[in-house]
């Protein structure tokens, strides 16, 4: 069953992200522990946020929360939040000048405009990353193909344009309310292992990590200059281990590797053979795939070490 989300006006996602969890919110809503209602959990943990759809729900939606601690690998994205978090007036200055010059162009130009800005974004954030760079980053997510975040091993954005019509490219009301929710946010660059020192009995981590491919075409890992490989999946299954034998709780979502290969068992293997570990398939929809007839519903894991139950805010 999925839970019925509470809408708001504040603080949502400002950048679209691959493997955004948007459309899977309501299921893992309904998962949540009922002890972030109650205010036994205190700190929420996220170490892959991503464009943060659940951080931003459950930031909007569980008061009782009071310690956060966000976290990513990709040091462009995790730049771009705390430029949020201390400087979005400028930062929003900067966007609408994008805007403001993007808007003005035919589609033609539009096109240069664009590598114009992902060249300068690329130098530029080499040497500083600024609310103005901050700002080339939202503005390139924005008018990109696919809204993807994708870079080469030489660590540069290289997502080709997305000639759109009319994007929306900087929405001053929602920054401001990102800025906002964030003062109450510790954002870290780092490996998702870097949250160890805050997991406790009073903390709920949720982990979004690059999905193990559905086939052996679909890989697209490269948010970062590493990939994130097997031997990866297999550490943060062991760091989740670690995480219930301190008493804390998580949740993970994943895809689900039956879906191209019934005998495909490697989260059986590495989360259901421990005690109280919840493996949950959930329908989705396959979102990145450059075949238009290879996107459609799916199934994705939920994985838990608590019993699931329905769980609301307030």
């Amino acid at each position: 069953m999925s839970a019925t989300l509470i809408t708001t006006n504040i603080a949502k996602p400002f950048l679209k992200w691959a493997g955004g969890k948007t459309q899977l919110l309501p299921e893992i809503i309904s998962r949540l522990p009922q002890e972030m209602k109650t205010g036994e959990i205190a700190t929420y943990i996220e170490p892959f946020v991503g464009g943060g759809a659940v951080f931003f729900y459950i930031v909007n939606n569980f008061p009782k929360i009071k310690h956060f601690y966000l976290c990513d690998i990709n040091q462009d994205l995790v730049n771009c939040y705390n430029s949020i978090k201390d400087s979005v007036s400028e930062l929003v200055t900067e966007l609408k000048k994008l805007e403001d010059s993007f808007l003005s162009l035919n589609q033609v130009k539009r096109k240069d405009f664009f590598y114009f800005v992902r060249d300068n974004f690329n130098q530029e954030k080499q040497y500083i990353f600024s609310p103005a760079t901050a700002a080339k980053l939202i503005f390139l997510n924005r008018t990109c193909f696919n809204g993807l975040y994708r870079v080469n091993r030489s660590n540069k954005f290289n997502v080709p344009f997305g000639d759109y019509k009319n994007p929306t490219i900087c929405d001053d009301e929602n920054l401001e309310a990102v800025s906002e929710v964030l003062q109450k946010a510790e954002i870290l660059c780092g490996d998702f292992t870097c949250c160890k020192k805050h997991i406790s009995k009073r903390a709920f981590v949720y982990f979004d990590p690059p999905y193990r491919p559905i086939s052996k075409t679909a890989s697209f890992t490269s948010y970062a200059r590493e990939d994130f490989s097997e031997k990866d999946q297999v550490r943060l299954a062991e760091f989740c281990a670690l995480i219930n034998s301190i008493e804390g709780k998580f949740l993970l979502s994943n895809s689900d590797p039956k879906n191209e290969n019934p005998e495909d068992h490697f989260f059986e293997v590495h989360y259901g053979q421990i005690a109280g570990f919840q493996i949950n398939r959930v329908d989705a929809i396959r979102a990145i795939n450059c075949i238009g007839n290879k996107r459609g519903a799916i199934k994705e894991l939920i994985i838990t070490n608590y019993a699931s139950r329905m769980t609301s805010g307030n």
